[in-house]
């Protein structure tokens, strides 16, 4: 495992890239996003994104932050999750994480350490937030009108009416295009707006006001169903203790 550090403005994006080695998305302070495909994904210090080898990704920061890059070579490493996976980050990982970044252990520290860390990478099961965009072309108009603004209230009739489409035309385009109606792809752009939001810890109410829903409630029930977890569990540095019981080892082991 080598670990990089590099601090980042807010704001700033890598270009697309890939890795031949695994990786694991940290930001030790600040708000790191990574973005693969149509999947994104919002990084507090509490949580963090394995990538295997190979994925085709971005990573980004929200406000000012501290990355971690965290390499380890596929042959030797004893995680073998085949699609990037959320992770929990609880304090002694991040002070294993931490310590393994110092630069000055030698090799069999190094590699005692490593064994603990990969031990305790805890995937969070829920449902990644995906945005397909539409390909036909009115669709996607629609699409950049709802995305500039996440709570606009408009349906697909009016907003067929701005870009020249019906409104089953639209529908169509959407469930064909993104495999999704557009009701719940527009959940997903709010979902999605909401999570930088939630991150900085903004209130329920304030976030779910942002992002198109008029109480904490409504977002909240909508964000449980599509995700899987309430918002505050999905940032939280801890799980249920049923949670933890029954979630296996990063490496199959117990």
């Amino acid at each position: 495992m080598l670990i990089g550090e590099l601090p980042l403005p807010a704001g700033a994006w890598f270009p697309w890239h890939e890795h031949p080695v695994h990786q694991l998305i940290w930001s030790a302070r600040g708000v790191a996003a990574v973005t693969v495909q149509d999947a994104h994904w919002v990084l507090p210090p509490t949580r963090a994104l394995w990538l295997p080898a190979g994925v085709w990704h971005r990573t980004g920061t929200i406000g000012q932050a501290e990355l971690r890059g965290i390499y380890a070579d596929p042959d030797r490493c004893p995680v073998g999750w085949p699609e990037p996976r959320l992770v929990t980050v609880r304090p002694l990982l991040r002070e294993l994480l931490e310590y393994l970044s110092t630069g000055e252990l030698g090799a069999q520290p190094r590699e005692r350490a490593e064994a603990v860390a990969f031990d305790l990478l805890e995937p969070l099961e829920v449902t990644t937030i995906t945005v397909p965009m539409p390909v036909d072309p009115r669709a996607r108009d629609v699409a950049a009108e709802v995305l500039a603004d996440p709570a606009d209230h408009r349906g697909l009739a009016e907003l067929g009416r701005v870009v020249g489409a019906g409104e089953r035309t639209l529908a169509r385009a959407f469930v064909r295009d993104c495999r999704m109606t557009f009701g719940t792809w527009r959940t997903q752009v709010r979902l999605r707006a909401a999570l930088p939001l939630l991150a900085a810890g903004l209130p329920m109410a304030t976030v779910a006001h942002r992002v198109g829903y008029a109480t904490a409630s409504a977002f909240v029930a909508a964000f449980h169903r599509a995700v899987g977890v309430p918002p505050g569990a999905y940032f939280s540095a801890t799980v249920s203790a049923k949670k933890a019981a029954t979630s296996p080892p990063a490496n199959g082991r117990r």
